[in-house]
C-alpha cells in the first residue's frame, strides 16, 4: 500500500477526534496527534483501535506508546502489514 494512501486513511481516522481543526488542514507525517491536533490521550486509544480495524493489524502497547505523529503511525502500519 502506498504511503500516501496510509496517510490519507490516517487523516480520515483521526478527524472525528481532532480538537484543533487548523492542525488537520496541514496534516502530514510530522503532525503530532497530541500537540498539533489536540487529540486527548483517551481518544488516542480510540484512534489506535480504529487503525487496527482499518488495516486489520494488531498494535502492541510498545508500538502504541511510540505512535505520537502521523509518520510514527504510518511506519508502524507499514511494519505490521509488510
Amino acid at each position: 500500500m502506498p504511503e500516501k494512501d496510509i496517510l490519507d486513511k490516517l487523516k480520515a481516522i483521526v478527524t472525528p477526534y481532532v480538537q484543533n481543526k487548523v492542525g488537520l488542514e496541514h496534516f502530514n507525517e510530522k503532525t503530532d496527534f497530541l500537540n498539533d491536533l489536540k487529540i486527548n490521550s483517551a481518544n488516542l486509544v480510540d484512534v489506535v483501535l480504529d487503525v487496527e480495524d482499518e488495516f486489520n493489524i494488531e498494535i502492541d502497547t510498545e508500538s502504541m506508546n511510540g505512535m505520537l505523529t502521523a509518520g510514527d503511525a504510518k511506519n508502524i502500519i507499514l511494519k505490521k502489514i509488510g
